[in-house]
């Protein structure tokens, strides 16, 4: 057993002395986070507007309608799935609950003159890694007309984390935090 410490901490100290090493070396760039994969993060927007498209074009329609499964399809569900929000966890039939509830049903049909889904400007950012990993982060601008609580505003700060499967982008995880005043 000692011979076994006595190999592990000198083991365990050159890894710590690499790790530090490497991780100070401020001249390195990472290709991993540097790189910018143009065309994915093309192809996350264009994901992303098409969700938006969704759920403007179901809004009211239905927890079953057309574009509510539209909305369900850019979903990778699974046991991976997570969706942290109002500081609640759901899994992917929860998820799959709450956005057909709020925007299939719970909202009146969408009046453009009224409603709107937006973005604060200046906060959308993509972030890709490996070609197949997105993350979206915004601050939302949405005023939504509930069907019992009448015009909403929601400006939360959102997280949408996509893999790219099959060639297509799927939500992987969402998480959505009010903004503290």
């Amino acid at each position: 057993m000692k011979a076994i410490k006595l190999i592990l901490v000198p083991f365990l100290m050159v890894c710590f002395s690499t790790t530090t090493a490497v991780a100070s070396d401020k001249s390195d760039k990472n290709p991993v986070v540097d790189q910018a994969y143009i065309q994915a993060q093309a192809e996350v927007l264009e994901t992303f507007g098409a969700i938006a498209g969704s759920i403007i074009a179901g809004a009211g329609h239905g927890y079953y309608g057309e574009y509510m499964d539209q909305l369900i399809s850019f979903h990778a569900y699974g046991d991976k799935f997570v969706e942290f929000n109002g500081g609640l966890s759901f899994d992917s039939a929860g998820n799959e609950n709450n956005e057909r509830q709020l925007f299939g049903e719970d909202l009146e049909v969408w009046d453009p003159d009224v409603n709107q889904f937006a973005v604060v400007p200046g906060t959308l950012k993509v972030a890709v890694y490996y070609g197949n990993v997105a993350n979206l982060t915004f601050t939302s601008d949405f005023i939504l007309t509930h069907k019992t609580y009448g015009l909403i505003t929601v400006n939360n700060l959102i997280t949408l984390l996509f893999v790219k499967t099959k060639g297509e982008w799927k939500l992987v995880h969402e998480h959505h935090s009010p903004i503290l005043p």
